[in-house]
């Protein structure tokens, strides 16, 4: 049936970005958005403009959301910007890794869970985290200038940035936004949506890694809060870029959404976990496994208003959203490993003592690690492999965006 001349100058779907929170895993990312920027030249859609008008990040998905959204004038230079960033990444940048830095946190930290408690108790000592982050403040200011949002929002390059941070004083999982007046706060069971004037304090605190990074005090409603990562306690992913007004998403995870059967590393003779493979698992099931099930049920709303006649889903506050999700294709755990041996020494002694392997072969601990590798070598290979998965992809992506097909040179 031929399109009646009104409907083509119906607005496109506005688009929603979501990048997902995994420390060091956020390089596949950037190795996506490498990719779709240049898959965005080679199909000549090169002129169109931002292509996400709704950006949303967690943890560190948050800094590299922010750092896009704070260059939406101009999304192919935000891109190569975010690239040199993570290709030259040291953990140096990210936390202390001189001995003395880590001696004040971690060494000291561990000591204290281990045989220092009463001694803490009677002194006072309250051990904040593992690791001192405080460089990352420093890398932020340079890698996103926040002061540029309010006008990029004005003058239409972005609709809407939104970063999600997990109170520790309320157990409330807080989205804050910066956006277009026409956006509205939001409240759901233990989430809700905040407008807020974004600051690298909220990147901090949607960043801080649970133990591992310290908390962030932040402003609510008139008091303060202390924040940590936004990926604890986020039942719905998603839920943040439908909310600011998004009717279809891409969502580039930090993890595979599924696990073959047997390619999961297994203990040596059955021995017990050691803490590093704990802490590993543990973060895996923070970072990756709420992502998984939103992605699933969002699936699933959709088949089930498709067998609902169009007239009578107006009457339902659901609607379809088009999702494509981009995820890696390998075991990051695995390729870790490979690269364990590249954290600073201090960083490799202290995790050795809570049973990290530093050999290629061993993947025990990988998974701790993974999350706190910011170092060149690791973040160049996930940035590849992001750009292959992507790549392998292009048919989809192009479609998302109604572009016109494109491929990448392999």
């Amino acid at each position: 049936m031929p399109i009646p001349p009104a409907a083509t100058s119906i607005a496109a779907p506005a688009a929603g970005l979501l990048l997902t929170g995994g420390g060091a895993r956020a390089a596949y990312q950037v190795g996506v958005l490498e990719a779709i920027a240049d898959l965005r030249l080679a199909s000549g859609a090169g002129q169109q403009g931002n292509p996400f008008p709704i950006i949303t990040g967690t943890s560190a998905g948050a800094l590299n959301a922010a750092a896009l959204a704070c260059g939406a004038d101009d999304f192919d230079t935000a891109v190569r910007r975010i690239v040199n960033v993570w290709e030259n990444m040291e953990a140096g940048q990210v936390y202390r890794t001189d001995p003395i830095g880590v001696m004040r946190s971690g060494a000291r930290w561990l000591t204290l869970l281990s045989v220092g408690w009463m001694l803490a108790k009677w002194r006072k000592v309250q051990p904040r985290s593992l690791l001192d982050n405080r460089p990352l403040r420093e890398l932020l200011g340079s890698m996103v200038p926040l002061e540029r949002l309010p006008s990029l929002v004005q003058q239409g390059h972005v609709q809407a940035l939104a970063v999600t941070a997990s109170s520790y004083s309320s157990g409330e999982h807080m989205t804050f936004f910066e956006g277009s007046a026409t956006l509205q706060p939001w409240t759901r069971s233990q989430r809700q949506g905040q407008r807020n004037q974004l600051t690298l304090d909220h990147l901090l605190a949607s960043s801080a890694i649970p133990f591992v990074f310290p908390a962030m005090p932040l402003p609510v409603n008139g008091h303060q809060e202390y924040f940590g990562d936004g990926s604890m306690r986020q039942s719905a992913p998603v839920a943040a870029a439908i909310h600011l007004g998004a009717e279809k998403v891409l969502v580039i995870g930090a993890g595979r959404m599924h696990e073959p059967k047997g390619e999961a590393p297994t203990l040596a003779n059955d021995s017990y976990p050691s803490l590093a493979q704990i802490a590993g698992h543990a973060l895996s099931n923070i970072f990756l496994d709420a992502l998984a099930v939103d992605v699933e049920r969002a699936r699933r709303i959709n088949q089930t208003l498709g067998l609902i006649p169009a007239e009578l889903r107006h009457n339902s506050p659901l609607r379809p959203i088009e999702l494509l999700l981009i995820a890696p294709s390998q075991r990051i755990d695995a390729i870790a490993a490979r690269h364990v041996h590249n954290l600073p020494p201090t960083i490799r002694t202290m995790l050795g003592g809570m049973g990290m392997s530093s050999r290629a072969d061993d993947a025990k601990g990988a998974a701790l690690a993974s999350y706190l590798l910011f170092e060149s070598g690791f973040t160049r290979e996930l940035m590849a492999l992001g750009y292959a998965d992507a790549r392998a992809q292009s048919a989809e992506v192009c479609r998302f965006f109604d572009w016109p097909e494109a491929s990448l040179p392999v």
